[in-house]
């Protein structure tokens, strides 16, 4: 199955921009029918992140999610297959001046999960070395597809979540950006339950523990689809001031809060499909 879905990619990556995005949305309009289970992760993240909006106004969001969500997936054989030049075209970079202005120091690049998270980050490693993590996919397929995708354009080091930080940290000194992923639910370990639009979700300390460590400054770079054959847009924002400040909590909300500003102006392009709060306080229940 996966093979299969892979060669689709392949055979569709060749696409005009505009065709490939409208196949794209077709299929994620097909998906929101018939993926009952993942439909229901996002209309539950929806409705504990968004309560004071209507119930057609959640499905609404999620219908566009699905949209998004696929045709960045189909937009993905690009990324693996397409020429340099063209995931060069594919994604535009903007405020590379808040990079600039301290890229004499460690920086740590915040990079949440938007459904353009991979097109900024493999388009910025066909420019810049870099340091990154993934989670390493149980189909190992996909996960030889995933690490020759954000290798595939020149000296990037990536490492799995189970290398731990160090071979990240020794990376951050040599003046490698880290391009950090770290607003998903991995469980309890390295995490502390921090709101995320009011509810208590298990958040990883990384972000502050690694600036501390390495002396990194944060300068996030959030990824937006663009309308249509528009392609994306990398924004980088400017550089935080007084972090880590030395208080964890306050750390990790910082970096929620920061999340959630980006969330509100672009709703439907947060990954929804993931069970944020699938790990809860003792005592409380499940809401998937």
């Amino acid at each position: 199955m996966t093979r299969c879905g892979l060669f689709l990619i392949w055979l569709l990556h060749g696409l005009p921009l505009p065709l490939l995005a409208a196949v794209g949305r077709c299929t994620g309009a097909l998906l929101y029918r018939l993926a009952g289970e993942r439909r229901r992760v996002v209309l539950t993240n929806l409705q504990l992140c968004f309560p004071s909006l209507g119930e057609a106004e959640r499905k609404a969001i999620a219908r566009e999610h699905f949209a998004v969500f696929a045709r960045s997936l189909l937009e993905h054989g690009i990324l693996w297959w397409g020429r340099r030049e063209r995931v060069l075209k594919l994604v535009r970079i903007e405020g590379l001046e808040h990079w600039q202005a301290v890229r004499d120091r460690p920086v740590i690049w915040l990079a949440p999960h938007f459904v353009g998270l991979d097109m900024g980050g493999i388009r910025l490693t066909a420019a810049y070395p870099l340091v990154s993590v993934y989670s390493k996919q149980k189909n190992p397929v996909f996960d030889r597809i995933l690490r020759h995708g954000r290798t595939r354009f020149g000296p990037t080091a990536l490492y799995s979540r189970q290398d731990g930080i160090r071979p990240v940290a020794r990376a951050i000194r040599k003046g490698l950006p880290f391009y950090y992923l770290p607003d998903m639910d991995f469980g309890e370990r390295d995490s502390i339950f921090v709101p995320f639009f009011g509810v208590p979700a298990a958040t990883i300390t990384g972000l502050a523990r690694i600036a501390a460590l390495t002396g990194a400054v944060v300068v996030p770079a959030v990824t937006t689809q663009l309308p249509g054959g528009e392609g994306y847009v990398l924004r980088f924002h400017p550089a935080w001031d007084d972090y880590p400040s030395g208080d964890l909590d306050a750390d990790t909300r910082r970096m929620n809060a920061f999340i959630e500003a980006q969330v509100v102006g672009m709703p439907a392009q947060y990954y929804w499909l993931h069970k944020r709060f699938k790990t809860r306080p003792p005592g409380e229940a499940r809401f998937y």
